[in-house]
């Protein structure tokens, strides 16, 4: 069990990937403590057993920092500490240059970037050493996809406060990694135009989308002590898409 007993906390776990990790992490070993904006209201029956571990489904809003203090402050009374954090709550929309208004830029980078940089900030002082924090990027912070220039900025933000995380944490042994999906079978994707998902699918050499859960197994890698001399890394899920 390669998180036998750790503590994870999945920002943004209710669906896609984000439940993807949480699902993984738990049968794996892990307590996960997974949150949704759109999760019932947590009590007795928001924890499920998967496996060795389980899942506890909290309703919180990732871009309300006061939701997020109450989350760990939840943690810390049942658990003590958080060993895994994992931010995978993201805003994405399609504005083009001229369309681009103050407001989807604020609520863009309020949540994928404000919310992230805080989170780890929480969890961070939680964390004893062997503490591990996995930031969900995207291939997008690397490339220039017509419509999601704000987006994009925001994922090579994350990625750049991941360098800074991996080096200002180390000395506590604690590690900061990103895992970076290219277009996977989610309902962010579903939400695309046909003429953004035609091109994005004719660049993936693999031929197909990305799963989920294929982008958990990347996230377990780095959460676990299989990676243990990675840190300020990004693993790129995308069939190819950005790297040939």
């Amino acid at each position: 069990m390669k998180l036998a007993d750790k503590i994870a906390v999945v920002v943004g776990g209710g669906s896609g990937i984000g439940a993807a990790i949480a699902q993984r992490f738990a049968a794996a070993g892990a307590h996960v403590y997974a949150t949704s904006r759109t999760a019932p209201e947590d009590g007795p029956d928001a924890t499920q057993g998967v496996g060795e571990g389980s899942v506890r489904l909290i309703r919180a809003d990732a871009g309300a920092l006061a939701d997020l203090a109450v989350v760990f402050a939840k943690i810390r009374a049942e658990r003590g500490r958080i060993d895994i954090l994992v931010f995978n709550a993201g805003l994405s929309e399609f504005s083009r240059l001229e369309e681009i208004t103050e407001d989807h830029f604020d609520r863009t980078f309020a949540l994928n970037v404000r919310a992230l940089v805080f989170a780890t900030q929480g969890a961070a002082a939680m964390m004893p050493a062997g503490g591990t924090v996995v930031l969900v990027g995207s291939i997008a912070g690397d490339i220039g996809t017509k419509g999601y220039g704000v987006y994009s900025a925001t994922k090579a933000a994350v990625r750049s406060f991941a360098r800074t995380f991996a080096n200002e944490l180390a000395p506590r042994g604690i590690r900061v990694n990103v895992v970076s999906p290219g277009p996977t079978d989610t309902a962010m994707f579903a939400a695309a135009s046909d003429e953004v998902r035609t091109t994005l699918m004719g660049l993936i050499p693999l031929g197909r989308m990305g799963k989920p859960d294929e982008v958990a197994a990347a996230a377990l890698f780095l959460a676990s002590g299989e990676s243990s001399f990675t840190t300020g890394a990004e693993l790129v899920v995308d069939g190819g898409m950005a790297q040939v």
